[in-house]
């Protein structure tokens, strides 16, 4: 059975593994998530639960959304999101889902929205080299011929050009889950997530890889012995000037 939650981004840090390596990861906030709707394959033609995340005040929310929540006996949710999953056997509306369906060393897809950089130019937007720069060239971060003119006499779809960056869908797969705090619905999975600071997430399980991350062995620093008796190299004369 496919496995999803909701959740925020609170951050990113590093720590030290069993294996003794620093390793960077991102800190999520995953549940507790209200099941607010289950969808049967023999009236809506798919499976899929629809959960809800981060209660929100009634006068922020409209009456039609309110009457949904009521419905589902829970409190009116500020992020709702729809998981499909492989069958429906075991979720019932008005129940919830914690970060205790993850377990360490498994792995997750993540999807969240970018950070958001406004209208950037060629350059940083796709990486462009840029023009030469000397001898007068005033062309240094300039878009430069967008096409022919004769043929085709237009510009040709899909061409790079300077525009709005940030602010997409994005999804990272196969993160490792480093730890689960089941006391304070934390994960913590291995690498960067898309999102800045307390944005939303949804977390899925990894459809490309399954099973649990293999343990590496931790590596044995030697400590430098020092040897007795030895006294320390003499410092090497420098030449005169």
């Amino acid at each position: 059975m496919a496995k999803g939650i909701l959740g925020k981004k609170l951050g990113a840090t590093q720590l030290y593994t069993e294996d003794g390596t620093l390793t960077p990861v991102t800190v999520i906030e995953a549940g507790p998530c209200a099941i607010l709707q289950v969808k049967d394959p023999n009236k809506d033609k798919y499976m899929a639960i629809k959960l809800g995340f981060e209660n929100k005040s009634e006068k922020r929310t409209n009456k039609p959304d309110l009457g949904n929540f009521k419905k589902a006996n829970t409190a009116p949710k500020r992020f709702v999101k729809e998981i499909r999953v492989n069958s429906i056997e075991g979720y019932k509306v008005g129940d919830e889902i914690k970060v205790d369906i993850f377990q360490k060393g498994s792995f997750v897809d993540i999807t969240g929205i970018s950070k958001g950089k406004g209208f950037q130019g060629g350059m940083v937007r796709w990486n462009w080299t840029g023009s030469w720069r000397g001898h007068g060239s005033t062309h240094h971060r300039q878009i430069g011929s967008i096409g022919a003119s004769s043929y085709p006499s237009r510009v040709v779809k899909g061409h790079h050009m300077a525009g709005h960056l940030g602010t997409d869908t994005v999804t990272v797969q196969n993160l490792e889950v480093i730890d689960v705090d089941t006391d304070k619905n934390l994960l913590v999975v291995k690498g960067t997530v898309p999102g800045h600071n307390n944005s939303f997430l949804t977390i899925k399980q990894a459809r490309k890889k399954t099973g649990l991350a293999k343990p590496k062995q931790a590596v044995a620093v030697k400590a430098k012995k020092e040897v007795k008796g030895k006294k320390p190299a003499a410092p090497k004369p420098q030449p005169k000037k």
